[in-house]
């Protein structure tokens, strides 16, 4: 593929392609990627044969081209194409002449696992897998849909695959259920996994369903609520801690001490999400106060922009946080997470 230009601002900007086989699945059905980076660019984009013309502005139009390279990559490497991918890489496109870099900065952070290749589909995920990957200690903090506990999970199994840790640790504390724990039917695991059925999701979206319950068997894969941490020295381990902002502080340092040796940890959490009592403060928040300055601990704040899930969500969390500010009687949009 070989990408030129002209040296006039507008003038558009041409690609070309060496494989005509990839273009069905780099352009979409009925042309609906191509569709989609016009939209999300404000650019025009016209085929003819293997070539294609970019006019636009001219910024716009080198994103669309960075962002077409970078798919085009994708697929010569056997990977997919779906409208998830365009819209990660016009995020990663950016505006500010880094965009190329970042997409495929992008790729060499990718996390493979028996089921699937996970590559950071904004710059906060692409901070965030950095810090998964370069830390010992991880904060992720921001709304619902930006990847927090998916990514954690998926750098657990490929740690965990790859022989650098022993086991995997999945942990969240079942606030819903409180002192009613005992009224629940069934044994201590039927009354504890509807709490903790997230993690087994995201689990079996990263390895065979086999391989998943060979491993929780075996112990090389535990789930437990937050209770069952006091008193452990966690070595050798990738240990995550989900919706941490309904801890209590007490139960926040007792999970954050847990590290031992070999060992990584992950708290995961969103701090608009409360579900303690009315009154009681965050384990999460009274952790970000205490060591929001500590080396080598490492945070990372996700926001609306980071939803990738279906397009409403990220609507959804911003007119939430529009609506808590007027209700805080704040003036000022709220800043993101």
């Amino acid at each position: 593929m070989r990408p030129s230009a002209t040296t006039q601002v507008d003038a558009p900007l041409h690609l070309e392609f060496d494989d005509n086989t990839l273009l069905p699945m780099l352009f979409g059905e009925h042309d609906r990627h191509l569709v989609r980076l016009e939209q999300k660019l404000g650019v025009s984009l016209v085929s003819r044969g293997n070539r294609l013309a970019i006019s636009g502005p001219h910024s716009a139009a080198e994103r669309a081209r960075d962002a077409l390279v970078f798919l085009y990559d994708r697929l010569r490497r056997g990977l997919s194409v779906d409208m998830g991918e365009v819209d990660a890489a016009v995020r990663l496109s950016g505006d500010d002449g880094t965009g190329a870099s970042d997409l495929f900065g992008a790729e060499a952070l990718a996390i493979r696992t028996r089921k699937r290749h996970i590559v950071p589909r904004t710059p906060n995920q692409m901070a965030y897998m950095k810090a998964l990957r370069d830390h010992e200690l991880v904060f992720g903090l921001g709304p619902a849909g930006t990847g927090k506990t998916y990514l954690a999970v998926a750098a657990a199994v490929q740690m965990l695959s790859a022989g650098r840790v022993d086991r995997i640790i999945l942990s969240r504390p079942a606030v819903e259920a409180g002192e009613r724990l005992g009224f629940l039917p069934g044994d201590l695991r039927e009354k504890v996994d509807p709490y903790l059925r997230p993690l087994y999701d995201a689990l079996h979206d990263m390895l065979p369903g086999e391989q998943v319950m060979k491993r929780l068997a075996s112990g090389e894969i535990e789930i437990a609520p937050l209770a069952f941490m006091r008193g452990r020295t966690l070595a050798n381990a990738f240990v995550i801690l989900d919706e941490g902002q309904n801890t209590t502080p007490v139960q926040m340092k007792m999970f954050l001490t847990r590290l031992g040796e070999n060992s990584r940890m992950v708290v995961t959490g969103d701090l608009s999400q409360i579900d303690l009592p009315s009154g009681a403060r965050s384990g999460l928040h009274d952790a970000l106060d205490a060591l929001g300055r500590v080396d080598g601990i490492c945070l990372v704040h996700f926001g609306a922009e980071d939803v990738v899930r279906h397009p409403l969500v990220a609507k959804i969390v911003t007119a939430y946080d529009a609506h808590e500010a007027r209700r805080r009687g704040d003036s000022k949009p709220p800043r993101p997470r």
